[in-house]
């Protein structure tokens, strides 16, 4: 009797994470990793900096779940059988340690990428897996009993069982060579980017951050709230991709224009800083309003409100007229923005979309219309915010369809 060969198409996270679990739980089968690049495991080489950001300190799954703009629900029950603890736990028994940072993200305490890939291509080479680069696939058909994958370069290669973990797609044509699934692909928009604000006026103070600001999409409900940061372009930093994840579908239906709010002391609400304005001015009469303020902002940001409210510089706090005071509050509290497009956050390019999760068997990842085709990854319409989040869907989901491939 044959082995089973089994393939899958993308040498990413899921993918790797996916053929090592079915090398090691179907030990008798044969297994190949396709990929359409030169190299493999290309976004953990780039994630968090080049340190790897492996997944999130969040240990109780119902809270885990609430990071995932999209698939929480559908998520949930998948990390019953292989979580954030399960990943450190993996990732140690293969001599590779994991440390937390004060935010909750996790790498691995080489503070090098580098050390995760080495860990996922040494266990393939172990295991026996094969990794074919520069190997692209164009298509995907069902003859029979088996798979034929068509290869860039016109190979015809024949397979049992095939995984799907190619990562997301920008555009829906992406999609083209795989085989129609039973419910319609959710059409592909960016999550996790940052905003372009080209007539800012606080452009100038590129680099400058607060640790918590309050932003919201003018006339919705779309808020965040998180360390802001702002930049030569507009603004990025937690808050934004945060809200770039949440609001991903609202924001590429206005074709990201819109009207963003900036509340940069969301501890307080309107009527509280007007009164730590009133407090402070009754205390600080003779010194000027752009020299100091009472809510620990950085100066330079606290000198650009103030010249926004139409404060002159050596206007004093005794002085200070009523009028202005109101408009300080106002910039303070409730500042508008006009953002114009946006930027990908560094290269962690991630999309909202992709193969719709009503599709798949949801306990193996298997296509419901197709039997041996599995999904795992981000190709699948799930999606976290920044920190971790993504990887530990990779290696969920590609941990759930290896266990099943082999079936």
């Amino acid at each position: 009797m044959s082995s089973l060969n089994i393939t899958v198409i993308g040498g990413g996270a899921a993918g790797f994470f996916g053929a090592i679990t079915a090398a090691e739980t179907f030990p008798e089968a044969t297994v190949t990793i396709l990929e359409k690049n030169r190299t493999v495991l290309n976004k953990v080489r780039i994630s968090g900096g080049g340190r790897c950001n492996v997944t999130h300190a969040c240990f109780d799954n119902r809270h885990l779940v609430k990071h995932y703009p999209r698939g929480e629900r559908w998520l949930r029950p998948l990390l019953n059988q292989f979580d954030a603890a399960a990943t450190v736990r993996w990732f140690e028994s293969k001599g590779v340690p994991l440390k937390t940072e004060a935010d909750g993200r996790m790498f691995p305490t080489t503070n090098s990428s580098e050390t995760i890939i080495d860990c996922l291509l040494d266990t393939a080479r172990r295991l026996g897996i094969q990794v074919r680069t520069s190997c692209g696939v164009t298509s995907l058909h069902h003859n029979g009993s088996q798979w034929e994958l068509r290869l860039t370069g016109d190979e015809t290669l024949l397979t049992d069982r095939v995984l799907v973990a190619t990562g997301g797609y920008p555009q829906l044509p992406s999609y083209g060579w795989l085989p129609d699934q039973s419910e319609p692909l959710q059409s592909p928009v960016p999550s996790l980017f940052t905003l372009n604000v080209p007539d800012s006026p606080l452009l100038s103070l590129a680099g400058v951050s607060v640790p918590q600001a309050r932003v919201q999409v003018a006339g919705t409900k779309q808020q965040q709230q998180g360390p802001l940061l702002i930049t030569h372009w507009g603004f990025s930093g937690p808050a934004v991709l945060k809200l770039s994840a949440w609001a991903a579908r609202d924001l590429a239906a206005v074709d990201y224009r819109f009207t963003l709010r900036v509340h940069w002391v969301p501890a307080l609400n309107e009527a509280q800083v007007r009164d730590e304005l009133q407090a402070f001015r009754q205390q600080n009469g003779k010194k000027q309003v752009s020299s100091q303020n009472p809510f620990g902002l950085p100066n330079r940001l606290w000198q650009a409100l103030v010249a926004e409210a139409g404060i002159p510089e050596t206007q004093r706090w005794a002085d200070l007229p009523a009028k202005q005071q109101n408009r300080l509050t106002e910039q303070l509290t409730n500042g508008t923005f006009n953002v114009v497009g946006k930027s990908t956050f560094k290269d962690e390019f991630v999309t909202c979309g992709g193969i719709a999760l009503g599709s798949l068997n949801p306990d193996t990842l298997e296509s419901r219309q197709h039997k041996g085709l599995f999904f795992a990854g981000e190709v699948l319409d799930v999606d976290g915010i920044t920190g971790g989040f993504n990887f530990q869907n990779a290696w969920t989901t590609g941990y759930i369809a290896g266990k099943n491939l082999g079936r």
